[in-house]
């Protein structure tokens, strides 16, 4: 998902496997890259060739972006920031460096700090899931060793965001995670989070009616766009009866807008839809 503050500032949000690196016409502009956590479908371990190469159950991942990744090559060609928590900015800082840009443009932002790019003011918020860093992003014997090993590096706790826009909305994106206290304590009632970028995909994360509860009890946002659903979804722009999107828009109470390819929503500062929906 890429989010833009009416100020033009673009920000993209963990790239993953199906955006085609940073020459897909799709992202345009991008200002600042962020990832929730390192695991390879977040991170991107592989990318599609081409736009919308293969189609939503069997995506074409043919191309592989290790040991640097599809996030940080978008950050590298965009001249992007990388906004990170945890303990993951000093390794994407070196990843960056040796591909010629900047270090100094990945910037740590820890629970409770924020971060300004453009008109955003951008948070990180606890989650709760893993962080393992596969050995395929660590060149050298570490990398080898790792992955051999069937282990993974540790780069801190995962984490969540918070993005403050110029106009007033405030947009909670859960990363991956459980049910948190935080998504009470810290979303709900420190950032009043208008919208919500929900995982319901169960099994890694919440499931779509761990997911409604959080929504519905915890956040209480206006608005909410399920994310990570782990299935094919929509066809023809419509739930498919059964999934898991269908259970999760039985259970949620408030306005809930599906995030189609290609899809442009407006939201105002109450998280209300004002075009697009």
């Amino acid at each position: 998902m890429v989010f833009e503050d009416p100020d033009g500032t673009r920000i993209l949000y963990d790239a993953g496997r199906t955006v085609a690196g940073a020459d897909d016409p799709r992202l345009g502009d991008i200002d600042a890259v962020l990832v929730s956590h390192v695991h390879g479908d977040h991170l991107g371990d592989r990318r599609i060739p081409a736009p919308n190469a293969g189609d939503c159950g069997s995506s074409d991942f043919s191309v592989s972006t290790t040991p640097n990744s599809n996030s940080v090559d978008i950050a590298i060609a965009k001249n992007a920031k990388m906004v990170l928590g945890s303990e993951m900015p000093r390794f994407f800082a070196n990843k960056v460096k040796a591909l010629g840009g900047d270090p100094k443009s990945v910037q740590l932002v820890r629970f409770g700090a924020s971060r300004k790019v453009g008109g955003v003011a951008i948070t990180t918020v606890p989650a709760v899931h893993s962080n393992g860093l596969s050995g395929a992003f660590i060149e050298g014997e570490l990398g080898e060793h790792l992955s051999t090993a069937g282990l993974t590096a540790y780069v801190g706790p995962p984490t969540g965001y918070v993005l403050s826009f110029s106009n007033g909305l405030v947009a909670y994106l859960s990363g991956d995670t459980g049910v948190t206290a935080e998504q009470d304590t810290v979303v709900r009632r420190q950032y009043g989070a208008k919208l919500v970028v929900m995982n319901i995909g169960d099994t890694f994360t919440t499931g779509p009616t761990e997911a409604a509860f959080v929504i519905n009890e915890l956040i209480q946002p206006a608005a909410v766009i399920p994310s990570h659903a782990n299935e094919v979804a929509t066809e023809d722009g419509k739930v498919v009866a059964g999934s898991r999107t269908e259970a999760f828009l039985g259970a949620v109470k408030v306005p809930t807008h599906l995030p189609l390819s290609g899809r442009t929503m407006s939201f105002d500062a109450d998280g209300s839809c004002t075009a697009g929906c």
